[in-house]
């Protein structure tokens, strides 16, 4: 469509049509043909779109799996994504337990400070992680780790163990342990978390629950595609 068809379209001035146009061509939510002028959409779109559907997919792949691992450990568990700086809650199951935590379906939270952002950016492209320091790592309790190094250092040793651990750094009354899941190309896609208030999920505790996270997002990324290394 071009300008003219638009501003019809959208009830609003031409000029302004041509504004709003030209910063999303600019952004990639729209392309313009430079022979006639007109506008399609963007490639970006495709891109969000096949994120969307793979959001989907995993967590559609994931909830046999979630089940069992929250009837094998009565606690929170979760699926979650990386979008920008924070981590959205996809999927989520409640504790049976009388003292739990409230339900976090739908909410996002600083992805730098938690067991599922971090689970997801030890493994994900040096631009993803320069984005996320460049924004600032803004403490959430007094435990966070504000610094850059050490907050590097964090995530090499994720890579290391396959885990990731908030105790405390987001919310000083939690205590979270987080796997990545991958896809088919070896791509981080999501994390699987278990959480619980602190007074519950001692130090020893989660490190004991640490394998079966592990082993549910192995299987999920299986379920995927993923082809672990085994050499």
């Amino acid at each position: 469509m071009g300008i003219t068809a638009l501003a019809k379209e959208l009830g609003l001035a031409k000029s302004t049509v041509h504004r709003l146009a030209s910063t999303l061509v600019a952004e990639g939510f729209l392309e313009q043909d430079f022979k006639d002028g007109q506008y399609r959409l963007g490639l970006l779109l495709f891109t969000l779109g096949t994120s969307v559907r793979r959001s989907l997919n995993v967590s559609i792949q994931a909830k046999t799996v979630l089940d069992q691992l929250k009837e094998k450990t009565t606690e929170n568990i979760h699926l979650s994504v990386l979008t920008h700086l924070d981590i959205v809650y996809l999927f989520t199951l409640e504790s049976t337990h009388a003292i739990g935590i409230h339900n976090l379906l739908g909410m996002r939270r600083p992805a730098h400070c938690t067991a599922e952002g971090r689970a997801i950016l030890a493994y994900s492209p040096t631009l993803t992680l320069q984005r996320i320091t460049q924004a600032g790592l803004k403490a959430q309790t007094s435990k966070t780790i504000t610094q850059t190094k050490p907050w590097l250092e964090k995530l090499e040793s994720i890579r290391t163990s396959g885990i990731a651990f908030d105790e405390g750094e987001c919310d000083p009354e939690l205590r979270t342990l987080a796997a990545p899941v991958f896809d088919a190309q070896g791509n981080v896609i999501a994390a699987v978390s278990l959480a619980g208030p602190s007074s519950r999920l001692t130090k020893k505790a989660i490190r004991q629950l640490a394998p079966s996270v592990i082993e549910a997002a192995r299987v999920i990324s299986m379920r995927m595609g993923f082809t672990p290394d085994v050499t």
